[in-house]
């Protein structure tokens, strides 16, 4: 959690200090969402040992089976791209330039930050049987802050305030959804 913040905190000192545009913090946290669903999808596929309590396919309960984790990453990773898409969309749609330097060093900095957890986290990961439905929903969590920090672009037409704003509430998701996937103690099923 504290590379998780350290990272985020650089972000947000870099795009204060220099003054980063609406769209290039926007495109910077797209490709880090980009990045935390290619590695969910990753751990998807790598679970040896999984739950799938409350966990159903088209209405009817599964199985922890093969079958049943590769479809659940074939479908989190159609889903959670069709959204990403959509945004994507949106953001090229939006007004102000992006400093693609700026866009590569962070997300080169991201890309760093998340291959060092999911190193870190695979062994504690393999000694438990995560929900697997679960899994697939942690990344939405991601959604919630570009949903709200869209609408509010719009808004407040890139202010100042803006920035701040969507800072602060990507960070929170970030930190949430951390707790929640590496909680100590917490309840696998």
């Amino acid at each position: 959690m504290w590379l998780l913040l350290a990272a985020n905190s650089l972000t947000i000192a870099f795009a204060v200090t220099q003054q980063w545009s609406a769209p290039t913090i926007m495109w910077t946290y797209w490709v880090q969402s980009v990045l935390i669903g290619l590695f969910q999808c990753l751990k998807i596929l790598q679970l040896k040992k999984f739950s799938t309590t409350g966990f159903t396919i088209n209405n009817h309960p599964v199985l922890p089976t093969e079958r049943t984790k590769r479809t659940t990453a074939g479908f989190f990773l159609l889903h959670y791209g069709f959204f990403h898409l959509i945004y994507g969309i949106f953001l090229a749609s939006m007004s102000g330039s992006v400093d693609t330097f700026a866009l590569f060093v962070a997300g080169l900095g991201f890309a760093l930050n998340h291959c060092i957890s999911y190193r870190v986290n695979r062994a504690q990961d393999e000694t438990r049987a995560p929900n697997i439905g679960s899994m697939m929903f942690f990344p939405y969590l991601r959604v919630i802050p570009m949903h709200l920090a869209l609408i509010v672009f719009f808004l407040l037409a890139g202010q100042g305030a803006f920035l701040v704003f969507f800072l602060l509430l990507k960070t929170a998701a970030d930190v949430a959804m951390h707790v929640i996937e590496h909680w100590p103690g917490r309840q696998s099923g």
